[in-house]
């Protein structure tokens, strides 16, 4: 396991002549036994890789969904550690799609680097996202993640200078994560022409799969990301459906959600590029 794994998978999808889906979770949400039977089912119906969310109780970059959804798993006493035993338990289940964990720095730190790292490796997770670590400040957890083969995804902006991206992608590792907007998550009728331009940009600086993220939550939003992108990550709209139908088979239905979405076609050429 670890970024590679994470690569690959992107990737294949691409080769496949598709847009990879790249759904997002919240542990926990809306208890940890339902976490374990979504990442199966929606892996199933085509999820490329996971993004699954450590609660966090100032989650400065998500919208009202992940919000609710993470105060309510934090509730539940839903922790790093509860996330990364729920990592372990997807493994030991016999779950093979790569897993990136989404949160913030706090509770990295509370554990320790080395030990998250360590811990991270046993339980099968393949990467991080941390929503509130700028890439300038990210050296001491990036080379404790790259020492243990674990991927450090950077998040970049609209707004993000090239400088910025350049020095961003040189250190990246499994994909490069675009958010389509300068805001925060969400889902949206709209997405920003601005993240086009953003992906042609990093594509200079990087090889790497890029994935967009933060509003997706239509086919119609995953067919535009297909045109430029490798990946959509898809958070805000599919917590909606499980939210929308936890008491009529929420499973089925946000798996129902994840397939249609996994069905649409890339329109640019094959694999990543520079």
């Amino acid at each position: 396991m670890g970024y590679q794994e994470i690569e690959d998978a992107l990737s294949a999808s691409r080769r496949e002549g598709k847009v990879a889906i790249i759904p997002f979770l919240t542990v926990g949400y809306p208890n940890v036994a339902a976490t374990l039977e979504l990442a199966p089912a929606l892996a199933q119906a085509g999820a490329a890789v996971f993004e699954l969310g450590v609660p966090f109780s100032d989650p400065l970059a998500d919208g009202a969904t992940i919000q609710r959804t993470s105060f309510h798993a934090l509730k539940e006493g839903v922790s790093l550690r509860t996330c990364l035993d729920v990592c372990a338990r997807l493994r030991a289940r016999g779950l093979k799609t790569p897993i990136v964990l989404m949160g913030y720095y706090n509770p990295i730190l509370q554990l320790g680097l080395e030990e998250c790292a360590r811990a991270a490796v046993a339980a099968g997770v393949d990467g991080f996202i941390v929503a509130d670590l700028p890439a300038e400040e990210s050296g001491p957890f990036r080379h404790t993640c790259e020492s243990s083969g674990l991927g450090l995804i950077p998040l970049l902006a609209p707004t993000s200078p090239e400088g910025r991206i350049a020095a961003a992608c040189r250190e990246a590792r499994g994909f490069v994560y675009c958010v389509s907007l300068t805001g925060i998550t969400g889902a949206r009728s709209q997405l920003s022409s601005e993240v086009a331009r953003l992906v042609q940009t990093v594509r200079r600086h990087t090889e790497l799969p890029v994935a967009v993220g933060f509003g997706i939550s239509t086919p119609e939003h995953v067919e535009t990301v297909a045109e430029y992108a490798d990946a959509a990550v898809v958070g805000s709209a599919l917590l909606d459906v499980i939210t929308a139908s936890q008491q009529e088979n929420f499973v089925e239905k946000a798996a129902a959600f994840i397939a249609h979405l996994a069905g649409r076609r890339a329109r640019v050429p094959g694999g990543p590029r520079a």
